[in-house]
């Protein structure tokens, strides 16, 4: 089940970021890391979008990079979607955490624009040089499945924008899925994705950073609740902040939408549980929120 959320969730953040990536340079790298842990399904899903690019590729470079334990069966089964369409693919066996950065590094991929799909909820989770290695592009971002029960934060060194979902079928701690980026824009991008995603009958969202760990199902208008205890929490710890601050803390501490925020905002203002400053117009940035 989750399998197919995760498959979704690349897919749609692909179709945001490849042509933004093609407008902004002259190469652009997709790199799949674990690209043979599910026989290739993902690989190959990634491979249908950035065909779907190639209209787009006049006097540029598009080049998917296939890493993995034994690749080769995969490289056919991409090649296979690929065809004539102007996509250069690579394929590099022997073991993501072994072959990743030696492949980024002879595939071109410094300081151009780089997204990295490391899957690794099936194997043992990646040696955090390895994820910090895909910060080599310009811009770069990240997506990483984790296993259960492993603590995103090694991962986050380098990457100054980040976000953790949990991706849950019960009580038990489920697959983190980790997002890393150098750009505001794209953390954005991702987010408007991740509630955009099908909701599959048994798959949940679970926001890392609630205490009270409540299930949350995938919609185009989540569930507020997790949100608002978590700006109440926050609001405790910093005593205030302007909406911009607010917008910032959900985005990159919560697995909620800078949007969400001020939904959230005016119902906390109606019943008295947070005050603004000044107490009336526009909820803009700068308006002041602190505890009531």
């Amino acid at each position: 089940m989750t399998a197919t959320v995760k498959r979704e969730l690349l897919v749609r953040h692909l179709e945001a970021w490849a042509p933004a990536a093609l407008h902004r340079g002259r190469r652009v790298v997709y790199t799949h890391g674990f690209a043979d842990a599910d026989g290739g399904e993902s690989a190959e899903a990634a491979a249908r979008v950035l065909v779907d690019q190639t209209d787009f590729v006049r006097g540029r470079e598009l080049s998917m990079l296939l890493v993995g334990e034994q690749v080769e069966p995969v490289r056919e089964r991409v090649a296979a979607v690929v065809g004539d369409a102007a996509l250069v693919v690579h394929a590099v066996s022997g073991g993501t955490d072994a072959r990743l950065a030696v492949a980024l590094k002879a595939g071109g991929a410094h300081r151009v624009p780089l997204l990295g799909f490391l899957d690794a909820s099936a194997s043992e989770p990646p040696a955090v040089p390895t994820v910090a290695a895909l910060t080599a592009g310009k811009p770069a971002e990240v997506l990483l499945v984790l296993p259960p029960g492993v603590s995103p934060a090694p991962y986050r060194e380098g990457w100054p924008l980040s976000t953790s979902v949990e991706l849950a079928t019960g009580e038990d701690p489920g697959e983190l899925l980790v997002f890393g980026t150098t750009s505001g824009k794209s953390l954005e991008s991702f987010k408007e994705a991740l509630w955009a995603v099908d909701e599959f009958a048994g798959v949940r969202y679970r926001d890392p950073g609630d205490p009270d760990r409540h299930l949350i199902d995938i919609s185009l208008s989540p569930h507020p609740g997790p949100l608002r205890r978590e700006l109440l929490a926050h609001l405790s710890r910093v005593g205030s902040a302007t909406v911009t601050e607010l917008r910032t803390f959900a985005l990159t501490s919560t697995i909620y939408r800078a949007a969400d925020v001020t939904r959230v905002l005016h119902t906390l203002i109606d019943s008295d549980a947070v005050t603004r400053q000044p107490p009336a117009g526009r909820l803009g940035g700068d308006v002041v929120i602190a505890l009531g």
